[in-house]
């Protein structure tokens, strides 16, 4: 499938897919502020706690305080997924453990140290969901570049819902629909659908972002041999995001969607299928732009982007708009 838009609309050199020093800077403030928002009912949490477990004059009358009983269990080091796992005595000798080495050798800074230990096990459970954040703010990122794409051509969209799984009409105030959603769906040369994290069956591993030739009907979650996405010839192009902004990382990061891609090539050839593929990343530094800006010239890759790149982002956008 042929479009009048290509790489060539915002790229002229490899030089141009490279992230800026002032791009890598502003990625990093806004993945310390989403941090922050994050940790801001941890926080709260422990203000909470502070002020519920003064009531107790030593570590042994926090026994008493029933309704912090689940947080004391925390400051014990025992995590909200761990908890399902221990029996009610598991959980008594946790507790015990934690009065017995540390409240009491505190003395009268008991209540500091339990709120400490509190926000120590928060800590960790907020690393865990932090890890790929980078990666889900380079979604929503894309995402709205998309949306906004979509709007400002009038047309019109749905979006799937990640949780309900159900397909919501896009409107005029679609604010914030970026933390929700799964896929888009829209109508341009042809009903074309857009889906996010999804296990291509043809390689068994998942895609960043798949976009098909149907309806967002024909796209069924579940154990249904009749879905769209089934379907080898019903997909029209398939690209790898990376939205981490650390240098450090960018060159394993296309490594990792190299190989992908490469993949992704071979099971459709085999297939005698042949759906585009393209490559957004935010960090990207001068040895991958060569790489990339080769397979772009070569035909082995169709687009590619940084994303960090307000023109980029509009052009490839614009582009998979147009498929």
């Amino acid at each position: 499938m042929t479009t009048s838009i290509s790489y060539k609309d915002h790229l002229t050199s490899s030089n141009c897919l490279v992230t800026p020093h002032e791009e890598t800077r502003a990625g990093f403030i806004s993945l310390a502020l989403e941090k922050n928002r994050k940790a801001s009912p941890f926080v709260e949490e422990a203000k909470v706690l502070r002020v519920l477990a003064s009531k107790a004059s030593k570590p042994q009358d926090l026994l008493k305080i029933k309704e912090i009983k689940p947080s004391i269990l925390t400051a014990s080091g025992i995590s909200d997924k761990a908890t399902n796992h221990l029996s009610e005595d598991d959980k008594a000798e946790a507790i015990k453990g934690l009065i017995r080495n540390f409240l009491e050798p505190s003395g009268k800074d008991f209540v500091d140290e339990l709120v400490y230990r509190f926000l120590l096990t928060r800590g960790d459970s907020l690393g865990g969901s932090l890890r790929n954040l980078a990666g889900s703010l380079g979604e929503r990122k894309f995402t709205r570049g998309l949306i906004s794409t979509l709007s400002i051509q009038a047309i019109n969209y749905k979006w799937l819902h990640s949780k309900s799984k159900k397909w919501i009409k896009g409107s005029s105030d679609d604010s914030g629909i970026e933390l929700h959603l799964k896929g888009l769906n829209w109508h341009t040369s042809g009903d074309r659908t857009l889906i996010y994290n999804l296990t291509v069956p043809l390689i068994k591993k998942n895609v960043d972002l798949c976009l098909f030739d149907c309806t967002h009907d024909e796209i069924i979650f579940g154990n249904n041999n009749k879905s769209c996405h089934l379907i080898p010839n019903k997909y029209i192009a398939l690209g790898e995001l990376k939205g981490g902004i650390d240098p450090a990382g960018a060159d394993e990061h296309w490594k990792t969607a190299n190989s992908a891609l490469g993949r992704i090539r071979t099971a459709f050839r085999k297939s005698k299928h042949n759906p585009v593929t393209f490559f957004i990343g935010a960090a990207i530094e001068k040895a991958m732009a060569k790489e990339i800006f080769n397979q772009l010239k070569k035909g082995v890759l169709s687009n590619a982007a940084n994303l960090t790149n307000e023109k980029h982002l509009v052009s490839i956008c614009k582009w998979l708009v147009q498929l």
